[in-house]
């Protein structure tokens, strides 16, 4: 897991750094809110960001706003590291786009299990979705397989859009992944059974 970091002053984006990487974190530092928004929106970004509420120029407050603008980007988890208590100020802060937030001076036991709750979230995201993306292809498979599909109306063969033949099995296993077991149904049981035990043996 990568997490950005975004603190102004240098003693404290340290001992940050420190901490995270202790702990066996990958951090990417950012010294101000626009560093730390430009780290964010590149390709690649760290999905989890630690973020100092006050900054010179762009605050984290800002940062976390801006990052929720975005449409059709990877969520990112963020929690504000501040020293304002006021439950105004905080709900402002998790009103513009933050998750969480600690306060200043952080315990590290805090902002550990912030971190995990962060994991979790993104854990659940990124599953969610490879569902979408699983369920959006069933949909096209199914929308294929609900087509008009050409078929051999002797052998029973599909044929494909590039002109050729399949048989049945192998096309919808192609197409959808289905594995095919074979059994014999009643019809076809009295049908071909009962024809070849009427069949007297030939003579020797």
């Amino acid at each position: 897991m990568r997490i950005l970091i975004a603190e102004d002053d240098a003693v404290s984006r340290r001992l940050l750094e420190t901490v995270l990487t202790r702990w066996g974190y990958e951090v990417v530092a950012a010294c101000d809110g626009t560093e730390a928004l430009n780290a964010l929106t590149a390709e690649g970004a760290p999905r989890l960001a630690i973020l100092d509420w006050m900054m010179p120029g762009m605050d984290g407050v800002e940062v976390c706003s801006r990052v929720r603008a975005r449409e059709n980007a990877p969520y990112t988890y963020m929690v504000l590291l501040t020293a304002k208590s006021d439950k105004e100020d905080i709900a402002s802060g998790l009103e513009a786009g933050a998750d969480d937030y600690v306060n200043k001076p952080f315990n590290q036991q805090e902002l550990r299990s912030r971190i995990k709750v962060g994991e979790r979230v993104l854990a659940l995201e990124q599953a969610l979705a490879r569902q979408v993306t699983d369920l959006e292809q069933a949909l096209v498979q199914v929308r294929q397989l609900k087509g008009l599909l050409p078929i051999c109306m002797y052998c029973k063969k599909i044929r494909d859009d590039q002109d050729y033949w399949h048989q049945m099995e192998s096309y919808i296993h192609h197409h959808t992944g289905t594995d095919f077991s074979h059994g014999i149904c009643p019809e076809c049981y009295e049908k071909w059974m009962a024809s070849r035990k009427q069949t007297p043996p030939a003579e020797v």
